[in-house]
């Protein structure tokens, strides 16, 4: 949990080659997958395993939107940190993302995404996060 009470976690990467694009830097749909990396950690330290979830209760959770701002690009072998922090629960599961240079602490991108809940094959999308997904990532 952070000084304000809400829950974050970090996790530290390293850029491999692969996730590179022609000029050298990081592809910026790469960054979508570091940011799931993070929330994927997230989620895990909070005791939720998404996947056993939606098997248990039918509910499934995609993520309905995201908004990037590249500030600085990464590159081959740049050591970075993402970090993750619940903004809100209720509704809907809104995260926010930083990812920054490991050794400076430089800016290189910041993130928001929404998740909502739906119900099974079906996709009907529920008004409100199941009680148990809200307290886990709310650290109650």
């Amino acid at each position: 949990m952070s000084e304000t009470g809400k829950r974050r976690c970090q996790v530290e990467l390293v850029v491999p080659f692969h996730d590179l694009d022609a000029m050298q830097v990081v592809w910026h749909g790469n960054y979508l997958k570091y940011f799931d990396i993070a929330r994927n950690a997230l989620f895990e330290e909070a005791g939720i395993n998404l996947y056993d979830y939606c098997v248990k209760s039918g509910f499934l959770f995609p993520i309905v939107r995201t908004r990037a701002k590249h500030t600085f690009p990464l590159r081959y072998r740049n050591r970075f940190v993402c970090t993750v922090v619940v903004v809100e629960t209720r509704r809907k599961i809104v995260l926010d993302f930083e990812i920054r240079l490991a050794d400076s602490g430089k800016l290189c991108a910041r993130c928001r995404s929404e998740q909502v809940a739906v119900r099974g094959s079906g996709f009907e999308m529920e008004i409100m996060i199941p009680e148990d997904i809200q307290r886990a990532l709310n650290g109650n």
